[in-house]
């Protein structure tokens, strides 16, 4: 909650959160449970709160295999907060980077197949409606907790032109002030860039 206070705070349009990726289901039973139960209760516990600061709520990857109780509590967030004009909260649940480009090939395909779609059509622009979540913009800023180098199959098309930052603090421990000096690093990265001489 320290972060989407801070980016709703700031203006920023977007947060996606990584919260439980498709490959989570292969962890043990016990632990799939809790991260599961987890997630309804943050929503249950955070939806005033999303209501104060504006934020705007979004489920974002595949609705198979989440238990219908989960479900109903992403579906009544996106409901309740859809009016909302500050910040874009998504968070990323039954989620794979790779698995989401798939689900879009597929329904290109099976529109092109239907003759619904001439393939001469078909470009960036065109691809990306096929998406999870189409209007999402590109991500600026990508923050990698824990020390690890790797994106983990996150949000794979959005990223291509993402600034990314590593930090050693673990994602529980990750508070404002982390972010705020992320968000610091990302802006004097992005000002050094624009006074590049062509």
């Amino acid at each position: 909650m320290e972060a989407v206070r801070l980016c709703a705070s700031q203006g920023i349009r977007a947060l996606s959160l990584f919260a439980f990726s498709t490959e989570n289901w292969e962890r043990p039973e016990e632990e799939v449970t809790f991260l599961v139960n987890m997630s309804r209760e943050v929503l249950r516990k955070r939806m005033e709160e999303f209501m104060e600061l504006g934020v705007r709520m979004c489920h974002i990857g595949r609705r198979d295999r989440i238990p219908p109780k989960i479900l109903a509590w992403f579906d009544l967030a996106a409901e309740t907060t859809a009016a909302n004009q500050g910040l874009n909260l998504n968070i990323n649940f039954n989620y794979g980077g790779r698995q989401e480009i798939i689900d879009a090939a597929l329904s290109v395909a099976e529109e092109v197949r239907k003759k619904e779609l001439p393939v001469a059509d078909i470009d960036e622009g065109l691809f990306r409606r096929y998406l999870y979540s189409p209007r999402l913009p590109d991500i600026d800023l990508l923050i990698r907790t824990a020390g690890e180098m790797r994106i983990s199959n996150f949000m794979l098309w959005h990223l291509a032109d993402a600034e990314i930052i590593i930090t050693p603090v673990l994602w529980p421990d990750f508070r404002r002030s982390q972010l705020e000096s992320a968000l610091e690093e990302y802006r004097a990265r992005k000002g050094r860039k624009e006074d590049r001489p062509l």
